[in-house]
């Protein structure tokens, strides 16, 4: 469960930006910082070495499970992209063992896209030279089923989806949001069951001799869809970021971001697969492990996690990728909550 947004400056800046919700446990996320020239291997069903490529973008992202792939970041050129879930739908290409130069797995194509593409127009033509491929992840028993948002400086944005036997799907993205099951195609014509919603409230009407007006603000979104199901959290950030406030670029529209994914914040026991809450003695703290936020125009990358919300920022300007290892660094110093108590002292 993962919901994606996009939102636009009044100076062109386009962030991208997205939660991360995982409730069975830990994902041990980090920090990856890749440099340009960083050799990379794709994997296979059968553990031969896949499609092997080199790095042209350094880039910035997170990790999940101690895996070596990037599945949420943004490159030096200021290309995002996510892995999102899409349990039921997503369909990779049959592996063939006499095209395992060529394959990759499902956890390796953000990686593959943000170290070789700068725009979506170059993520199309990278993507017709791999087969994505089903790998099983060992940690989880299976293999994992995603689709993925790609975002540009330029504010375009597309989903990538594999169904059918790989058969690739790319859908033009306007609205910039994503959510997971069903296919995006089915998300969008859902939103006509949703045209009433508007931000402007809904005027008096008298009945006979009553009149009666809305009680409260608000009322011109209700019926807008509460729980936390994929169809109802995409109709949601479609209502929130199109009736977000005006932001004048950089920090302004990152801290917008921000804001209207706290509304996607799940806690862990809200629903399914969140059973357990803590992997070797540690709590997790929220179904929502991590939230992301990348600045396409400024090139800074910011999050923060369910164990410190405090605000974090990567500034892709200031680094040297051209350094030799991929740096990796911890999301959270110490898991607790960066408090500034401000008490009065007493006299």
């Amino acid at each position: 469960m993962c919901t994606g947004i996009t939102l636009k400056g009044a100076d062109g800046t386009v962030v991208y930006g997205r939660t991360c919700e995982w409730g069975a446990f830990d994902l041990k996320s980090k920090v990856l910082i890749v440099p340009r020239n960083c050799e990379m291997t794709g994997s296979t069903p059968e553990n031969k070495p896949g499609v092997q490529w080199k790095s042209l973008y350094g880039l910035v992202g997170l990790d999940a499970l101690n895996k070596p792939s990037i599945i949420d970041g943004i490159n030096e050129k200021g290309l995002a992209c996510g892995a999102f879930y899409l349990p039921g739908f997503a369909e990779y290409k049959t592996y063939a063992p006499k095209e395992a130069e060529k394959s990759i797995g499902e956890l390796e194509v953000v990686h593959y896209i943000l170290s070789t593409c700068k725009t979506v127009e170059e993520t199309h033509e990278a993507l017709k030279q791999v087969n994505v491929v089903p790998v099983i992840l060992k940690e989880l028993g299976f293999v994992l089923p995603f689709h993925y948002m790609v975002t540009d400086a330029t504010g375009r944005s597309i989903v990538i989806e594999y169904v059918n036997n790989g058969e690739l799907k790319l859908y033009e993205n306007p609205l910039g949001v994503i959510t997971n099951a069903p296919p995006f195609d089915w998300h969008l014509t859902n939103l006509r069951n949703y045209i009433n919603l508007s931000a402007v409230a809904v005027p008096p009407k008298k009945l006979e001799s009553i009149q009666l007006a809305p009680l409260g603000a608000g009322s011109g979104l209700l019926g807008l869809p509460g729980d936390f199901t994929p169809p109802s959290r995409f109709v949601r950030a479609i209502a929130f970021t199109q009736t977000a406030r005006p932001t004048k670029g950089d920090l302004d529209t990152v801290k917008e971001v921000f804001r209207i994914l706290d509304n996607f914040n799940l806690g862990v026991g809200l629903a399914e697969g969140s059973d357990i809450h803590s992997i070797d003695g540690d709590p997790l703290l929220a179904s929502t492990q991590w939230t992301t936020a990348a600045d396409t125009k400024n090139l800074v990358f910011y999050y923060h996690t369910c164990w410190n919300r405090r605000l974090r920022r990567i500034d892709l300007k200031t680094l040297d990728f051209n350094m030799e290892e991929v740096t990796s660094i911890p999301l959270d110093e110490k898991r607790e909550e960066d408090l500034k108590d401000i008490t009065p002292a007493q006299q």
